[in-house]
């Protein structure tokens, strides 16, 4: 499985953006696609997850209410839009595809190149 992120920027802080995850390969297989984010001096973490096959969604306490993750299956495409984002939303931002929720949780996973967001004023 291969994923390619996109999306990340420069944002004012209360700004949005939206990052996108392309999926290719043995995409049957990639059940549970979701977002990580890791800022300098810190391990990666969760943001959000979402289960291709039915739309199930889940998130990390940290985007609840300002994060939404969606998909189109047509595209391959797992999107994240992230709004009102703050100075400690600061980081490379990771899609990555694994088998099961478990497993994307745990971060065994299928993983691509990240995408950064800088949120200065």
């Amino acid at each position: 499985v291969q994923l390619q992120a996109s999306g990340g920027g420069l944002v004012q802080p209360g700004g949005s953006l939206r990052l996108s995850c392309v999926v290719s390969g043995r995409t049957f297989i990639s059940n549970a696609v979701g977002w990580f984010r890791q800022a300098p001096g810190k391990e990666r973490e969760f943001v959000a997850g979402i289960l291709r096959r039915d739309g199930n969604t889940f998130y990390a306490e940290s985007g609840k209410g300002r994060f939404t993750i969606s998909r189109d299956n047509a595209k391959n495409t797992v999107h994240l839009r992230m709004n009102n984002l703050k100075h400690e939303d600061t980081a490379v931002y990771f899609c990555a595809a694994a088998r099961t929720v478990v497993d994307l949780q745990a971060k065994i996973a299928s993983w691509g190149r990240g995408t950064e967001v800088t949120v200065s004023s």
